[in-house]
């Protein structure tokens, strides 16, 4: 049953106007492709940035995903934690910030915790993953995760649950569908149990529309990768694109003894392409989102760690880059954070704009409270020649704190997400507008 609640009880709105700075980026580059940093000065550009809705633990909380938005401005996203079992919730919020509670996990068979962005179809179907729940006699009792459907009356249908075998185990992020209703999505561990660690590395999967799930590539942890925990992307020609944390060539990541992670390609007849294995380096190290690609065949992404070897963060040495990959896999590393108030641990998707801007978050960094991770994480904008102009500083407050998800942007180029951590007075989370001035 869907559940209706009111701004005035539970949605806290907060308008912030800031000035957005544009601050020094450090760009560096490894490979055959080369970038000339750019400093700039202070930028007198003004955003109103506005929380729509404060998350409340009942009815939702810790959004790590974005959103997404209908025709008509209604937006849908997931939480990690709250609901009515305080197992995560799939909620909607329409554009007088009314929200409503489609779903929440029972942390049963439903599933449990979900941190995946929505997928939606023409009939307003709604499809995602969860992490855990499922069958609970599986993965230590508590279940290893499902592809779950929820109709537009709120009615939920799991079209799969995980077995943590062969099959793949723990879908964190969400799914691409094709033209026939199929989905493709990743498992974080499981399939090949002779990856080290003994519970697998991970796979590439298929599941139609029969509800048959098809395992299209088992990550064996060497140089074909190891972990994904990002979403895939699918080309006309039905290639999948994807990154996985681990795995690859790389040689610096010893703590992890499986690489710093790769680009890789699955084709039509499930041939996986390693098209870049990171060094941890320059590069960067452990991308964790979902690639974006342009007309050109442009691959897009971020690196959480890595880059700059001075910053020292709380997720260890280097706080990220932003890179691009062209077809000829020819690989530039466009921007590189610095931790300060550039931001720092990019953990979400970009998306790119028509004029070829690239958008997305920071997860800390920014320079201002949550002192223990350098500031509470940025929104950011980065332009065709690599300079960074930061869009948002979180404050920790009402605000919001820790984004973790992608962004979106509707046609008048205002763009909206989720902060994960704090805001309102339940500290349980936001989702905020940013519109430009």
């Amino acid at each position: 049953m869907q559940k209706e609640f009111s701004p005035a009880r539970g949605m806290v709105l907060t308008i912030f106007v800031v000035v957005a700075r544009r601050t020094a980026g450090v760009v560096l580059a490894l490979g055959v492709l080369i970038s000339i940093g750019t400093v700039v000065s202070p930028s007198a550009w003004a955003q109103t940035y506005t929380v729509l809705y404060s998350f409340m633990d009942k009815r939702g909380k810790s959004p790590e995903a974005g959103v997404i938005m209908d025709k008509i401005g209604n937006l849908y996203g997931t939480t990690e934690r709250g609901g009515a079992y305080g197992w995560g919730t799939v909620f909607k919020l329409n554009a007088s910030g009314k929200e409503t509670v489609l779903h929440s996990f029972s942390g049963g068979a439903d599933g449990s915790g979900p941190r995946s962005t929505l997928i939606r179809d023409q009939a307003s179907n709604l499809y995602g993953t969860t992490p855990a729940g499922g069958n609970l006699n599986n993965c230590n009792g508590s279940g290893c995760g499902v592809v779950f459907k929820l109709d537009k009356t709120g009615k939920e249908t799991v079209l799969y649950s995980f077995a943590g075998a062969t099959d793949g185990s723990i879908p964190f992020e969400g799914l691409v569908r094709d033209k026939a209703g199929n989905l493709y999505g990743t498992t974080h561990i499981g399939g090949d149990n002779a990856c080290f660690p003994p519970s697998g590395c991970g796979t590439v999967f298929k599941l139609d529309t029969k509800g048959l799930l098809i395992v299209l590539h088992r990550f064996t942890g060497g140089v074909d990768g190891a972990n994904p925990s990002a979403a895939l992307i699918r080309d006309n020609g039905g290639n999948l694109y994807g990154v996985t944390n681990f795995g690859g060539g790389g040689t610096e990541c010893v703590t992890q003894q499986l690489g710093c992670g790769t680009v890789f390609k699955v084709d039509k007849q499930s041939n996986e392409t390693v098209l870049y294995s990171f060094s941890g380096g320059a590069d960067g190290a452990y991308p964790s989102a979902e690639l974006v690609s342009d007309d050109a065949g442009n691959l897009y992404g971020t690196t959480s760690w890595g880059g700059d070897p001075n910053c020292i963060g709380s997720r260890g040495a280097g706080c990220g880059t932003v890179f691009k990959l062209d077809p000829t896999g020819a690989f530039t590393v466009l921007y590189t954070f610095v931790g300060g108030t550039d931001g720092a641990h990019s953990l979400a998707p970009l998306i790119q704009s028509a004029d070829g801007s690239l958008y997305g978050t920071t997860a800390e960094g920014g320079g201002t409270g949550c002192p223990v991770y350098q500031g509470c994480g940025t929104v950011f904008k980065l332009d065709g020649i690599g300079t960074e102009t930061v869009l948002y500083h979180f404050t920790g407050g009402a605000d919001g704190a820790g984004p973790q998800g992608g962004l979106i942007l509707d046609a008048a180029d205002n763009l909206y997400g989720t902060a994960l951590r704090k805001g309102g007075f339940h500290k349980a989370g936001v989702v905020f507008k940013i519109t430009p001035q």
